[in-house]
């Protein structure tokens, strides 16, 4: 799917000081990112939180993307778990009118096989109503979907990409060297994005881009022109953000550089904490400048 290669962002979801869901945060989110440039949302991914939202909110948080993006750009669902039937039965109660594709993490804990991986998906895209991106990141799951899987996942008709943050290049080329046509290979490392596109790859599901979207979708617009060059110049203004994201646990570190971005509050569910003092100030020393 051709409108599914560029940028795409995993979007946080702004919380209020009560932790309840910010709606009009959420909405302020959604524009800030389509009006930079951005090539489609990602909602309810693990950057928004998906494991501490209740099932209410997410079904609210779906319904109000939709209708806040209004068709403008490719609407993704993040819909995985580490219960195959869950997901089996939630396929059967979600509205997906106005959803492109759902984005379905790898199955954590259990540490399935790859046989294991394998039939999992395969159920998931047997019932899905829409097309499946797989998503593998192995420092959350606990398991590696080795690029034979994810190949043999790929013959699939109702899977069409593979979102992978292994960080593993040799992985990604293996994967493109015999991937069908049309099946794209998507970075899940911000980090990694005009890496992978220098060898073939179609884009980025991004953290970074929530809070810098326009630099980060002119970045990979770069990099899929060839023009590498100004794309690397680009790849490496993140490098001193980039860790800070991670440091205390995503979302963290992107919902304070978005505060810096005027879009929403920083404010986590636990069993996130709240940032430190020192980490608040290090992004605010490193997303100003990208910000300017």
């Amino acid at each position: 799917m051709q409108a599914l290669r560029g940028t795409g962002v995993a979007l946080v979801t702004p919380f209020k000081a009560d932790l309840s869901v910010d709606l009009e945060a959420f909405g302020r989110l959604i524009d800030f990112n389509i009006d930079n440039g951005v090539d489609y949302l990602v909602v309810n991914g693990t950057t928004g939180e998906s494991v501490t939202t209740s099932p209410k909110e997410r079904t609210q948080l779906l319904a109000f993307a939709k209708e806040r993006i209004a068709g403008r750009k490719p609407l993704v669902y993040g819909l995985g778990s580490n219960d195959t039937q869950y997901v089996l039965e939630q396929l059967k109660k979600i509205d997906f009118t106005g959803v492109a594709a759902i984005l379905s993490v790898c199955p954590y804990y259990n540490k399935p096989s790859q046989e294991g991986v394998f039939l999992h998906y395969t159920a998931i895209a047997d019932a899905s109503p829409v097309p499946v991106i797989l998503y593998n990141v192995p420092g959350r799951t606990g398991i590696n979907m080795t690029a034979a899987t994810t190949l043999r996942l790929a013959q699939h008709p109702n899977i069409i990409g593979t979102k992978d943050a292994s960080a593993n290049m040799e992985q990604y080329m293996a994967i493109l060297e015999e991937r069908p046509a049309g099946f794209l290979v998507i970075s899940g490392d911000d980090m990694h994005t005009v890496p992978l596109i220098s060898v073939g790859g179609d884009g980025i599901i991004s953290v970074l881009a929530n809070a810098f979207p326009e630099r980060f979708s002119r970045m990979t617009r770069l990099a899929l022109e060839g023009n590498f060059r100004e794309a690397g110049a680009l790849q490496r203004s993140f490098g001193k953000i980039n860790p800070l994201m991670y440091e205390e646990a995503n979302p963290v570190g992107v919902k304070l550089a978005l505060q810096e971005a005027g879009v929403c509050a920083p404010f986590v569910r636990l069993p996130l904490a709240p940032a430190s003092d020192g980490l608040v100030q290090r992004v605010k020393a490193a997303a100003v400048p990208l910000l300017a």
